[in-house]
């Protein structure tokens, strides 16, 4: 003996209270079904599909009714099936938008729960989600001109409400400042250009700013990412396209590897050569707290500074949009005293050792008896001797140099022989 039909599933659940809806029906032993009813009406028509499926169109109705299959072996179970009322749009909102598409619009009606497809015209919408029964939001797709928006649920398609496609130019840039930054990114850009109101997003080449602010339709301010030394494009994205790209710098932090000379005089003046890498666009160069007295990029790996007043030993450092560099030292040397000389006259031909005493002697570089450098022994920074050079009967100034200057000067007395 045959088994009665049971129907398992309906899809959909859902149709148009006018009918029509085509219907699915899934279960088993549909085989030689004689009639399928939606409440106490027959389907408009049917298909007996297989032993397990039969399509059906739906009449007519109202409210949630029982569809039932009937076959010579009896009347099957009953699966609900609701008659939903056609949605209905009353505004969208915003109900203009770019050609490009991209605009989320906010669709408000009725009876829009189960939406099944939400169109701009003829296309359907990139994407849309039912918020509520009287609510949905949808992503235009691209498109043109003016286009009816439209919802299709269980119970039907909705009617129409405009929206209009504007061609809206691309955002353009026309500057970035600063043009560089350090690699780690961090730092706050303005950028100028026009059409920068409706900006969604502003990219360093591939990576997406930290975060950015639209100020106007002519300025955003944004955050750098970080980044690999070098060149990048920023660009900008609004409703019209993507901009031009202007270019911006990622700029290693600058190192310093030496100092030529390594130390001056307290009173500064002196120029010293920077040695490095990452120095161009050098906006510093600082000896310990104080900036340079002047300063010259040579290149990215050379820098020259005149060296401002200072005392002791200070660290050099060298400040770019990269950041600051590591300190190499920078010794101020105090300007050499002379305070006696011990003899302070010996014969006219060299030889004789001359004691030299004062303060500021460790780093004499040189000792000279009027023009002519003599060899000379620091002893400390209070004592040096010196060999005084030949020269003629009379006396002479005695001077030390160091790096700090020159020192003051005390004479020397050259005695010829008796009778010459």
């Amino acid at each position: 003996m045959a088994s009665p039909p049971v129907i398992s599933s309906v899809s959909p659940a859902a149709g148009s209270p006018g009918g029509g809806t085509p219907v699915t029906l899934t279960g088993s032993n549909f085989t030689q079904a004689t009639a399928v009813r939606f409440g106490p009406n027959y389907a408009l028509s049917y298909t007996v599909v297989s032993g397990t499926q039969i399509t059906a169109v739906a009449p007519a109705g109202s409210g949630t009714v029982q569809i039932t299959v009937t076959t010579p072996a009896g009347t099957s179970n009953g699966v609900a099936f609701g008659y939903a009322a056609a949605p209905t749009l009353t505004a969208i909102s915003p109900a203009s938008g770019p050609t490009a598409g991209g605009t989320t619009v906010t669709l408000t009606g009725t009876n829009l729960l189960g939406a099944t497809a939400v169109r701009f015209g003829a296309v359907n919408a990139t994407s849309f989600t039912v918020v509520s029964a009287t609510q949905i939001t949808a992503v235009a797709p691209a498109g043109s001109g003016t286009v009816q928006v439209t919802v299709t649920g269980p119970g039907g398609t909705s009617n129409g409400v405009s929206y209009a496609y504007v061609a809206v130019a691309a955002p353009v840039l026309t500057s970035v400042s600063p043009g560089q930054g350090p690699v780690g990114g961090g730092n706050t850009v303005t950028l100028s250009g026009s059409g920068l109101t409706g900006v969604t997003a502003v990219t360093f080449g591939s990576t997406p700013a930290l975060s950015f602010t639209v100020v106007s339709a002519t300025q955003i301010t944004a955050v750098a990412p970080p980044g690999a030394a070098g060149p990048v494009q920023i660009t900008v994205i609004g409703p019209g396209g993507t901009s031009n790209g202007v270019t911006y710098f990622y700029v290693g932090v600058p190192t310093l590897t030496g100092a030529s000379p390594a130390q001056g005089p307290t009173a500064g003046g002196t120029t010293v050569t920077l040695t490095g890498t990452n120095l161009l666009g050098a906006t510093a160069v600082r000896f310990g707290a104080v900036n340079a007295t002047s300063f010259t990029v040579v290149s990215a790996t050379q820098i020259t500074a005149v060296a401002p007043p200072g005392s002791g030993t200070v660290q050099i450092t060298v400040v770019t949009p990269g950041g600051t560099s590591n300190g190499v030292p920078y010794t101020y040397v105090p300007t050499p005293v002379l305070t006696s000389l011990s003899p302070t006259q010996g014969p006219l031909d060299a030889g004789t050792t001359v004691t030299l005493f004062g303060s500021g002697l460790t780093a004499t570089s040189s000792v000279v008896f009027g023009s002519t450098p003599a060899s000379f022994t620091v002893v400390s920074d209070t004592w040096v001797t010196a060999i005084a050079p030949s020269g003629p009967a009379g006396p002479v100034n005695v001077q030390v140099n160091t790096p700090g200057g020159s020192s003051n000067s005390l004479v020397y007395t050259r005695v010829g022989p008796p009778g010459i």
